[in-house]
């Protein structure tokens, strides 16, 4: 049986396989693991690999798991380019790839990484069956995700959780719990539809807007309070703040979709901003 809908053939089964990597959604778990890494000192460049790679194969498995369901099992989608066969052999690959790459940090470091590694999976696994069939599970299951990577990516270089990234990890995923927000609130016409209970759908676009940023602002003031308050966090780690604060400025007036493109994207600068601060601390 084919792995492939449209493209007959091995090059036709990698094409299929390689269009389940999701560059826009995969980049902020795995530089998150690299934030983590460089926030407990980087002491391993190869432990921070191994876990970016764990990262790496749990996101794979999301997003072949939400194509399987979104059109084998509930026909939601107009097209997908595995068959229900390439979809089973997809998963069963980047599973035991990502628990090989779980072995080994338990391995490598202890249990207590594993443990912190393993919700990537899970969160994977049952995004599509379970969580995004609620208003919180459908937009808390990526940022929890991309909380974890953080949390993960630092104790595997410093073998403790301190406050400093626990309290990074809440503002991950309090943000990108308002951007997920303004996402799903793309699609609130299907989803209303279909009765899928997103916070657009549930709350109205209007008050969902309203929520998302509100979530966003709370994530901006944190992270300048926590860099007045942590000695972990260095004062220009605020200019994150105010980078994502710019680029939210303009999502305001944006549609959904424009106002996803430009938060996802003001996210990676958040992000980039606040490695640069810890790594460089250019104002300490």
């Amino acid at each position: 049986m084919a792995v492939a809908r449209h493209d007959p053939g091995p090059v036709g089964a990698v094409r299929a396989l390689a269009s389940q990597v999701h560059p826009v959604f995969m980049l902020p778990p795995l530089a998150t693991s690299w934030f983590g890494a460089v926030l407990g000192g980087l002491p391993s460049t190869g432990l921070a690999v191994l876990h970016a790679a764990a990262a790496f194969f749990a996101l794979y498995t999301a997003h072949v798991t939400d194509g399987y369901v979104d059109f084998h099992v509930r026909a939601e989608d107009d097209d997908h380019p595995l068959t229900a066969r390439g979809c089973w052999l997809a998963l069963a690959g980047a599973s035991m790839a990502f628990f090989i790459c779980l072995g080994a940090i338990v391995a490598l470091v202890d249990v207590w990484a594993g443990l912190l590694t393993l919700p990537g999976w899970l969160i994977a696994v049952n995004h599509a069956p379970q969580l995004d069939t609620n208003p919180v599970g459908a937009t808390a299951g990526y940022p929890l995700g991309i909380g974890f990577a953080l949390l993960g990516g630092y104790y595997v270089q410093a073998t403790t959780l301190g406050p400093t990234v626990l309290a990074l990890a809440a503002v991950f995923v309090t943000i990108l719990s308002g951007i997920k927000v303004i996402d799903d609130a793309q699609d609130y016409d299907y989803d209303s539809s279909i009765d899928k209970r997103t916070v657009a759908v549930v709350l109205g676009p209007t008050r969902a807007r309203l929520t998302a940023f509100g979530l966003m602002i709370g994530g901006m003031v944190a992270v300048v309070a926590l860099a007045l308050a942590l000695p972990g966090i260095p004062p220009a780690a605020g200019l994150a703040a105010v980078a994502f604060g710019a680029v939210a400025a303009v999502a305001w007036r944006a549609d959904p979709e424009t106002a996803t493109m430009l938060l996802i994207r003001g996210s990676y600068l958040f992000l980039a901003v606040l490695v640069a601060a810890v790594w460089f601390r250019p104002l300490a």
